[in-house]
């Protein structure tokens, strides 16, 4: 019996180590991490240089506050954090993850927005469906129903706009039109709230666990900064999981060329060594917040000099061994496999993603789009067959939590072709087994 608790009951066996993309159980059997964890562990587990660096960091201090100390680390790890973002975003808060991200942008937003004598702006814009962390107030802009419902009494509601799922609405995804159809979306909205009311717009480059690696149409991206810029609305984004070269590019937004007020990155940013995240914001908006008094938010672990010696390792690692590089033609590569999949298994209904970050979506019907009857609860059976077969995926409902399933394949960006042949062969094998499983897809009675 394990006095821990989490959101799901399925036994899972004991892990004993873990090296490069395997992990091994207690009773010596070996996984592939297929997921990544929750697409963190980007340049795999158990990096010798990593450890070394934890290791002598933590010969020195292992904490030091940050209103007591500056660190050599911290310091070091947010000018090199501003090297990489766009150019005029050179101020860096760091937190130990995702949501604590997301809920430090939104903070500083609305902070920034007082300075400029805009109390009346507040509302932030989100999608749906949408994931941005587990706090209040990043679950307030989440869309995701499950995860919501339960607090909507506990929150203050934000509007949402679609997520552009152009391969659900029969749209062409490459087509500019396209784009400028779920963008203007987002003017809408902001016309039917009141652009004096609305303070910010949260997107994901590429999207994460609630979308499965969605791709945004043509043109999407670029207009949906140019609406930010007209109505005065800040535009964040939320690299937590497309930061740190898994898309092919370091900050995912950089395939369309655009730039966020506020971006917030985790996940890989710590590569899973230790919790990991920061805040990304323009120079003058923090400007303006400090001569006001300063940024009244904070976290006891922020800026850590033990996480960030890890984070400036975890840096040296992916810079060193082009991991970026190889997530871009990796990522080629598992594509074209899921796509070799997809023509054997009529039920995956679509194959999609950038890089590293790579999703297919089970569908009972390709042409229309139906989704698998949701009492197959199919998104969690694929996931557990797999791992008996000794491959972690990772998985979620697909429309708003609800219903639909897909998978997100997103090995560690150290990833080779080989390993990616491993990968392949066991989802051929667990689809297999899936589709026996079910009378309706096995021809069974």
């Amino acid at each position: 019996m394990s006095n821990l608790f989490y959101q799901s009951k399925s036994p899972r066996p004991l892990l004993d180590r873990a090296e490069g993309i395997y992990m091994w159980d207690t009773s010596g059997k070996r996984y592939i991490d297929g997921s990544s964890g929750a697409m963190v562990s980007n340049i795999g587990h158990s990096n010798p240089a990593v450890l070394a660096a934890m290791q002598a960091q933590m010969e020195k201090s292992t904490f030091g506050y940050r209103l007591h100390f500056q660190t050599s680390s911290s310091e070091e790890l947010a000018a090199r954090c501003a090297a990489l973002a766009p150019e005029g975003m050179n101020k860096v808060f760091f937190v130990s993850g995702g949501s604590e991200a997301v809920e430090s942008t939104l903070k500083l937003a609305r902070q920034y927005a007082l300075t400029q004598g805009k109390a009346g702006r507040f509302k932030v814009i989100s999608r749906y469906p949408s994931y941005h962390g587990s706090t209040l107030g990043a679950l307030a802009i989440t869309g995701y129903a499950p995860m919501t419902a339960p607090f909507d009494p506990m929150m203050q509601r934000m509007p949402k706009i679609a997520a552009p799922r152009a391969y659900l609405d029969g749209l062409d995804a490459d087509d500019p039109a396209t784009g400028l159809h779920y963008a203007n979306l987002l003017e809408d909205m902001i016309l039917q709230e009141g652009p004096e009311t609305v303070l910010a717009f949260i997107v994901e480059p590429v999207g994460g666990a609630s979308t499965g690696a969605l791709v945004p149409p043509a043109g999407y991206m670029a207009r949906i900064r140019e609406i930010c810029t007209e109505y005065g609305v800040l535009l964040i984004h939320d690299e937590v999981m497309t930061g740190g070269g898994r898309t092919g590019r370091f900050f995912g937004a950089e395939h369309w060329g655009t730039t966020p007020d506020l971006i917030a990155i985790s996940k890989g940013f710590g590569g899973g060594y230790v919790p990991l995240g920061a805040m990304v914001a323009r120079d003058d908006m923090v400007d303006a917040v400090m001569a006001a008094g300063g940024f009244i938010h904070g976290f006891t672990y922020a800026g850590n000099p033990l996480a960030c010696a890890a984070g400036c390792a975890v840096l040296d690692q992916i810079e060193q061994h082009d991991l970026t590089g190889n997530a871009a033609r990796m990522g080629d590569k598992l594509a074209a496999r899921l796509d070799g999949l997809m023509q054997r298994y009529p039920l995956i209904g679509d194959v999609r993603g950038k890089g590293l970050l790579t999703a297919f979506e089970l569908m009972a019907d390709r042409a229309g789009k139906a989704p698998l009857p949701a009492a197959w609860n199919a998104h969690s059976r694929l996931v557990d067959i797999a791992y008996d077969n000794g491959l972690i995926i990772y998985s979620r409902r697909t429309r708003g939590g609800i219903s639909g399933d897909h998978f997100l394949v997103c090995p560690p960006m150290i990833v080779t072709e080989g390993q990616l042949d491993e990968i392949t062969d066991i989802l051929d094998r667990s689809l297999g087994q899936f589709m026996a499983e079910i009378p309706a897809l096995s021809g069974r009675t």
